[in-house]
């Protein structure tokens, strides 16, 4: 939408009876444009995976009580690569046809930095004080909320219980547990090694874990040259040296590893709460004997990387005003428990206490303790390159072509360049 026709849309509901601070500010600032905006809205989100077709549930319930403001469900693709450039390219058209989008949680940084997405604060404010902390500062960009919570996720340690009564609590605990597989002819430990998005979530866990990080509150100055961060991927690349993670780990994603644990070839795995269905069923090599625990960390639970989606506000929306009490209805106890029903791990707290979701999702307890000491993946407005130096450097040491501390020097001198 072109400023002038923002300037004309503030004027009209002006003389519509609005008040100024419902619509009123410089028409060069999209977020100061429409606020008190109602009418039907356009949801965007990813594909819709669940088996109970949790969004679709989410805006029938909210439909059936907004005859005047419906909702419509823009579903994307399931690639996530392709749901940020459809949202990306509406956003740089300054389009107003995506009221409310679904952001992966390291996108809200970026959409928030570059004024795409509509800051919750002042009238705009939410109520997050039942939801789990970590999901609302994923929300979070230098102090402002700037979406709310949807579903967020976390990552488990599965463990063969048949084998290892009590899960460990810590790496060394952990690395000391690979003399039973290897006493079983099995390998010990997995996640995702493979140079994709999930080696940056791997290697930020054990970072992370030992008190290492990436970017300091700015989003933008490097912090993970430290003896913490070399610390952390000293655990990995030695676990990887000695075959402690087997060596065909290099190459696994997610299927991979799972289908290595589900296949009864592992002692451990780091993976999603969605595997739990497939290590349970009838053709899962561990059915009835595999148990979930936090991630081990350094001298207690580790640092999750949180996962999940937050559901923003398009700058350019005209119906704001709508937007704003639908990103309450998503945070309302009715709207998590359909969240929650369909699998997606849920933002309130209240969800990991229920004995009714207990019985239906065994992990949720230990997820709630992973969610708790989880930390977001860093947060900067620029994800993508420090993602890709986090990635980088850390195959090249995995895989022995650089020591640890080069490896943590490019992953500084990488964030640098992302952020100059």
């Amino acid at each position: 939408m072109s400023r002038a026709a923002l300037a004309t849309a503030s004027v009209a509901l002006l003389t519509a009876g609005l008040t100024s601070a419902c619509s009123s500010g410089d028409g060069s600032n999209p977020t100061a444009q429409n606020l008190g905006g109602r009418g039907p809205i356009t949801y965007v989100e990813g594909k819709d995976t669940t088996e109970t077709g949790a969004v679709k549930q989410l805006i029938d319930r909210w439909n059936a009580a907004h005859p005047n403001e419906q909702v419509t469900f823009k579903e994307q693709s399931n690639d996530a690569s392709q749901q940020y450039d459809d949202l990306a390219q509406h956003m740089r058209a300054k389009q107003s046809d995506y009221d409310v989008m679904a952001l992966d949680v390291p996108w809200t940084a970026e959409f928030a930095a570059k004024g795409w997405i509509q800051p919750l604060k002042d009238s705009f404010a939410l109520d997050t004080s039942t939801l789990l902390s970590p999901t609302v500062a994923s929300a979070t960009y230098q102090g402002t909320l700037y979406a709310a919570p949807r579903n967020t996720n976390g990552g488990l340690l599965y463990y063969r219980k048949d084998l290892v009564p009590n899960p460990p609590k810590t790496w060394p605990e952990l690395l000391a547990d690979c003399n039973i597989a290897h006493d079983h002819g099995i390998g010990c430990y997995a996640g995702q090694f493979a140079p994709y998005e999930g080696l940056t979530v791997n290697a930020a866990e054990v970072i992370n874990a030992y008190g290492g990080s990436f970017v300091g509150p700015d989003g933008k100055t490097a912090t993970v040259n430290s003896p913490q961060s070399r610390a952390g991927l000293q655990v990995l690349t030695d676990a990887y040296k000695n075959g402690d993670i087997p060596k065909e780990a290099i190459s696994f994603k997610e299927p991979e590893s799972q289908n290595a644990f589900a296949s009864g070839k592992l002692l451990f795995l780091r993976t999603w709460p969605n595997f739990y269905g497939v290590a349970q069923a009838d053709s899962s090599a561990v059915k009835g004997n595999f148990g979930v625990s936090p991630l081990p960390g350094k001298d207690g639970i580790g640092a999750s990387t949180l996962g999940g989606y937050n559901a923003a506000i398009s700058a350019y929306s005209k119906h704001k005003a709508t937007a704003l009490d639908f990103l309450r209805f998503l945070i309302s106890e009715d709207a998590q428990r359909i969240v929650a029903e369909g699998a997606f791990p849920s933002v309130r707290a209240s969800m990991y206490d229920d004995p009714a979701l207990i019985a239906k999702f065994p992990y949720l307890p230990a997820l709630k303790d992973s969610i708790a000491s989880a930390v977001p993946r860093p947060v900067t407005p620029f994800y993508p390159a420090v993602s890709k130096a986090i990635q980088d450097n850390a195959y090249a040491a995995l895989t022995g072509k650089k020591s640890v501390d080069d490896a943590i020097i490019g992953m500084q001198k990488g964030i640098e360049a992302a952020g100059s």
